[in-house]
């Protein structure tokens, strides 16, 4: 089976990364960040949606992606955080809407 690969760029600490992935290789985001690029104290909740530790701001997700699940509304709001492109990466699921999209990491740093 030829699987599609999904490129896009993740930028880390002022560091940028050109990452590769497969549909559904990595269950979420968070994931696959953690896997490819090790980011201190990144998803410490595993991926419940409540810590607010893996806060991460999308650029080019389609609208349609843009629906909060579970608590990421929740735990996105006590962060203050409005704007419908910062998403709980544990929540963000490896498709091919991550494709050519631009993925910084916030972590748990609260968002002005």
């Amino acid at each position: 089976m030829d699987r599609k690969r999904i490129y896009f760029t993740a930028y880390c600490e002022g560091e940028e990364f050109s990452l590769q992935t497969y549909e559904r290789e990595y269950r979420s985001l968070m994931a696959l960040l953690n896997g490819n690029i090790y980011i201190e104290d990144f998803g410490e909740c595993k991926g419940m949606g409540r810590c607010g530790t893996c806060i991460v701001k999308i650029e080019g997700l389609p609208d349609v992606v843009n629906i909060f699940d579970r608590n990421e509304e929740r735990t996105l709001s006590k962060a203050g955080i409005t704007q419908r492109n910062f998403r709980l990466a544990c929540q963000v699921l490896i498709d091919k809407n991550l494709e050519n999209v631009k993925i910084e990491v916030i972590g748990d740093e609260i968002v002005g």
